[in-house]
């Protein structure tokens, strides 16, 4: 059985954030994306202190949609190391989740049965 989860992840600009995010509704791999405005990230790289506008995307999705929505941001986003972090979602609006679990899993019942 699939459950909800979040999956945060940040991207360079607005633009790539709506194209990848476009993508990832419209492969049924998220079934709603949202981007915050943009915000300041601080982190070390290479030995190096670095402070850089970014925009996070918190993409709402299931744990059986994981490992491909991984692989589609890995191979995709323009960073080397790209901010990729799943957690579960134990609690919310029944009606949501349940719009959630429907969006995917009747993509992925039309997936596996094609």
């Amino acid at each position: 059985m699939s459950s909800p989860i979040l999956v945060l992840t940040t991207f360079p600009d607005i633009d790539t954030a709506q194209r990848m995010s476009r993508e990832m509704v419209q492969a049924k791999l998220a079934a709603c994306v949202n981007i915050a405005a943009a915000g300041q990230s601080i982190y070390m790289w290479e030995g190096k202190i670095f402070q850089e506008t970014e925009h996070i995307a918190i993409i709402k999705t299931t744990d059986k949609c994981y490992p491909e929505l991984e692989s589609y941001i890995k191979t995709q986003h323009p960073y080397e190391l790209p901010e990729i972090i799943s957690t579960p979602i134990t609690n919310g609006s029944k009606d949501y989740l349940d719009w959630l679990m429907n969006d995917l899993t009747n993509e992925l019942t039309t997936k596996t049965t094609s």
